[in-house]
């Protein structure tokens, strides 16, 4: 019985070929990809424009530098201009004002003291005016504030208080000349001036303590000039005066008669009054200042 063949002999089965291994075919290695760089044509109108658009920038900005306006130049008209502007606009002080303040630190207060009666204390004879006019302490006032005092003091502005000796008297125009013993460190002496040049209608001030009060200051104009003045009293006449309308009554006695430049010119010595009543009524004289200059032996102007 013939077996069925389920197994070869070699020598007679067909010879089968040795197996491979399978290979699978392979990809070309792929390179990264880079987006292509398009080279731009010197003939590419976008680039014409783009360098129209900067050159517009560039020379919009010059002009507007050379355009912008400068500093203003400062000329003298400008200067003028704002000069004339603040001089319509700050308030400035008067000359009143301006005379006041220069002459203030050179006037002092004048207190002439006597004994009481039973010889305890000192009462007040008389107050008046002085004026500084030499910074040593020596002091003009007129000789009816001083004459029969026993005492004289002296008030600074500065608010020194001092006893005072008289040193001179000139009878003829009420003056007397005072030595201070002692004077403010800062002692200031007043400027005198010439009445040479002194006319009817310039600016005048008084400045002294009228009835105590002060110092004050009044402001006039000179009246007239060398005027001649009698005491009501009839026992003293004076002459060469300076009449002037300032305010002045009993008090202002010895004080300066000043311009508006704060120069003493005068020495303030009476009032004219045709009543019995010791107030003002608008004529005041005053003693030139090249007479009182000569009661203290300082040259004339």
């Amino acid at each position: 019985m013939r077996r069925s063949a389920l197994y070869s002999s070699s020598s007679h089965s067909p010879r089968v070929p040795d197996a491979q291994p399978a290979v699978l075919p392979t990809q070309p290695a792929q390179r990264p990809r880079f987006a292509a760089l398009r080279r731009i044509s010197p003939h590419d109108p976008r680039l014409l424009w783009s360098a129209i658009a900067l050159l517009t920038v560039l020379l919009a900005l010059s002009l507007g530098l050379a355009l912008r306006p400068g500093p203003p130049r400062l000329t003298q008209v400008a200067i003028d201009r704002a000069v004339l502007k603040t001089l319509e606009t700050a308030s400035l002080p008067s000359p009143a004002a301006k005379a006041y303040e220069a002459i203030f630190p050179s006037v002092v207060r004048v207190v002439g003291y006597v004994k009481s009666k039973d010889g305890k204390e000192d009462m007040a004879h008389d107050v008046g005016t002085g004026v500084v006019i030499v910074d040593k302490g020596i002091i003009l006032t007129n000789l009816h504030v001083v004459q029969g005092a026993q005492t004289i003091k002296v008030i600074f502005s500065d608010g020194l208080e001092t006893t005072a000796s008289v040193t001179g008297v000139q009878p003829e125009n009420d003056l007397a000349v005072l030595q201070a013993h002692k004077i403010p460190d800062d002692m200031i002496a007043a400027t005198l001036r010439s009445t040479a040049d002194l006319r009817p209608g310039d600016q005048v001030l008084a400045v002294g303590f009228p009835f105590g009060i002060g110092p004050s200051a009044s402001s006039g104009v000179v009246s007239g000039l060398r005027r001649t003045f009698r005491s009501p009293e009839g026992q003293q006449e004076m002459s060469n005066l300076i009449q002037f309308d300032a305010a002045a009554n009993p008090g202002n006695s010895g004080g300066p008669l000043v311009t508006m430049d704060g120069e003493v010119v005068g020495i303030v010595t009476a009032i004219l009054n045709p009543s019995r009543q010791r107030t003002f009524i608008g004529i005041g004289f005053a003693v030139p200042i090249e007479n009182a200059a000569m009661a203290v032996g300082m040259p004339p102007f």
